[in-house]
């Protein structure tokens, strides 16, 4: 009796595993669903807090560039709370084409003074919208340029401190044209 069992488990043999199937599976559905994944990206910007123009001044520091969101209007101080330009609202929002433009040129006229500038203070109201704050930091960052028949972002203002508008509009010592 023994032997007989002995027998019978001799002629069996393992089966083999067929993972073809699978296989041709994962490889149309890996594809499938990489090119149905949306990737997102993160952009970190570091954020400092904004000098004071006393501290400036004590520290020794280079005059401040700031622009104020208020609440129909961006203004453009140099040095913190010299007037250089205002720029209204156009159809309730934000004209950042113009802003844009006028700190470039602000930017080639401090360059062309020997002062390379690269911070910037950005002052909005409490009452101003993340999505605005985070549109303006772009437009302050860097414009978009034509170079070699091709477009590039440009470095502006990169460096950026962010903090509280105030409240009353400051008292404008003068209009300074750079």
């Amino acid at each position: 009796m023994y032997a007989k069992r002995q027998t019978r488990h001799k002629g069996h043999q393992d089966a083999e595993l067929d993972i073809t199937a699978f296989m041709n599976l994962m490889i149309v559905l890996v594809p499938v669903l990489l090119l149905g994944m949306v990737f997102s990206q993160i952009t970190v910007i570091e954020l400092k807090l904004p000098r004071s123009a006393i501290e400036s001044e004590l520290a020794g520091h280079e005059k401040q560039l700031e622009v104020v969101m208020e609440t129909n209007r961006l203004v453009v101080n140099y040095p913190t709370g010299v007037l250089l330009r205002e720029i209204p609202n156009i159809e309730g929002s934000r004209d950042l084409k113009t802003l844009s433009t006028f700190l470039q040129q602000v930017k080639r006229q401090l360059g062309e003074k020997g002062i390379q500038k690269k911070d910037i203070s950005l002052l909005a109201m409490k009452s101003t919208s993340y999505q605005e704050i985070v549109t303006l930091m772009d437009s302050v960052r860097s414009f978009q340029a034509v170079i070699a028949a091709s477009v590039v972002n440009a470095e502006l203002f990169p460096e950026i401190a962010l903090g509280d508008a105030p409240m009353e509009p400051p008292h404008i010592a003068s209009v300074n044209n750079l």
